[in-house]
């Protein structure tokens, strides 16, 4: 019996022996965190720093393109108020009742209106003084002079060559001026006074406007000519073309000028 424990302790001995030659020889506590991680205190050079582009929600303002010129419309004046007209007191008289009834078209102040026929008479005689090669009566020029003289001006004469521009030329002064225009009728023989005008555009914005009517005074209504044609009533509006037939080109040997051939107007101009 004593044998057999003996043999046994010398087997445990053994045996602790190859259970310590197995074991590892590393800390229990210890984990695989792969391979290490590579560091550097050395900062980043801007070459090495990638810049992302950022995007705001702010855009830039567009210029509109600018917008189209509205569509000419219709557009009328008239200077004429009831009382305006005057007739001419004779048949010679035409330019002095043009005188007179222009003072009346301009004066808004109430202060009376310019008709008697010695009143006429009067500017009658200033005109012819102011004329010449007029048959020894008054000529555009000494029409545009008493008006320019008695406060009503500056007037001037003018000659134009085409229809369609001379009355754009009419219009456009009552619109800018707000005096009316005088116009030589007959080839130079007889006056009206221009008091308004209608038109497609307005002068001040479209300079190619359509003048389409023309209010008109006749100082011999209502006896008209048997040549050309009755007289309009006071402060009638006719067409152009209507118009046309008794405001012709001036007959150039009717008087000495050095206006070329062409519609006569006494216009109305601005002051310098």
């Amino acid at each position: 019996m004593t044998g057999a424990p003996a043999r046994l302790l010398t087997w445990l001995a053994v045996m602790a022996t190859l259970l310590t030659a197995c074991t590892p020889a590393v800390d229990v506590t210890e984990t695989d965190a792969g391979p290490p991680i590579a560091s550097s205190s050395v900062a980043p050079t801007p070459s090495d720093v990638v810049t992302v582009p950022t995007t705001t929600a702010t855009q830039s303002a567009v210029a509109e393109p600018p917008a189209p010129p509205a569509a000419p419309q219709a557009f009328a004046i008239n200077l004429y108020q009831e009382g305006d007209f005057v007739p001419q007191y004779t048949f010679d008289w035409c330019v002095a009742a043009s005188i007179q009834m222009a003072h009346n078209l301009i004066d808004d102040t109430g202060g009376g209106s310019w008709a008697s026929s010695a009143q006429q008479s009067e500017l009658w005689e200033m005109a012819r003084a102011r004329s010449s090669n007029s048959f020894n009566g008054a000529n555009p020029r000494g029409w545009a002079q008493v008006l320019t003289e008695v406060g009503m001006g500056p007037y001037t004469v003018v000659s134009i060559a085409t229809y369609e521009d001379t009355l754009q030329t009419a219009a456009r002064a009552i619109a800018e001026t707000g005096r009316p225009v005088g116009l030589v009728m007959w080839s130079g023989r007889h006056a009206w006074v221009m008091s308004g005008f209608q038109s497609i555009g307005d002068p001040a914005q479209f300079p190619e406007f359509q003048v389409t009517g023309v209010h008109v005074l006749d100082p011999l209504y209502p006896y008209g000519s048997g040549q050309w044609g009755p007289s309009p009533e006071p402060n009638s509006l006719l067409s152009p073309e209507q118009l046309a037939a008794q405001f012709v080109v001036r007959e150039p040997r009717r008087w000495s000028t050095d206006l070329p051939t062409g519609y006569l107007l006494v216009l109305p101009v601005t002051s310098a």
